[in-house]
């Protein structure tokens, strides 16, 4: 078993909270919450579920690529929503980010507190590194 490697980017803010963006171990890459930040830690869609899901889903997508992965790789998602009834209006943002038939497995937390009060959506998600 090889030693966990950490995974960072320039798209993607590395914040000196004691933890890492994203951890190589295994054969998989484990990513921490990405929310709607972009590159300058700056918000994105002050207020809009879309904008934050689709930034947040951006991020994803740049920690993938920085390891060597892609989109197609993600294996599972977990998708923590501060409004739970906002789960049908992130799902067509999903979609432009993955594709039929091979869908990561999906799990939807709602109506809880996120890493910062302005986030109404945090993405977890672990993707499988050939």
């Amino acid at each position: 078993m090889s030693k966990p490697e950490r995974v960072t980017c320039a798209a993607v803010p590395d914040r000196p909270l004691l933890y890492s963006q994203a951890m190589k171990a295994n054969g998989f890459l484990f990513l921490s919450g990405q929310g709607p930040i972009d590159a300058d830690d700056r918000l994105v869609g002050d207020g809009d579920v879309v904008a934050q899901t689709r930034q947040a889903f951006l991020n994803i997508k740049a920690l993938a690529e920085a390891a060597g992965a892609s989109l197609a790789d993600v294996v599972k998602l977990t998708i923590y929503l501060t409004d739970r009834g906002n789960t049908a209006v992130v799902r067509p943002v999903r979609a432009e980010f993955f594709h039929a038939p091979d869908y990561p497995a999906l799990t939807v937390v709602g109506n809880i507190g996120l890493a910062s009060p302005e986030w109404l959506v945090e993405i977890e998600a672990v993707i499988a590194l050939s």
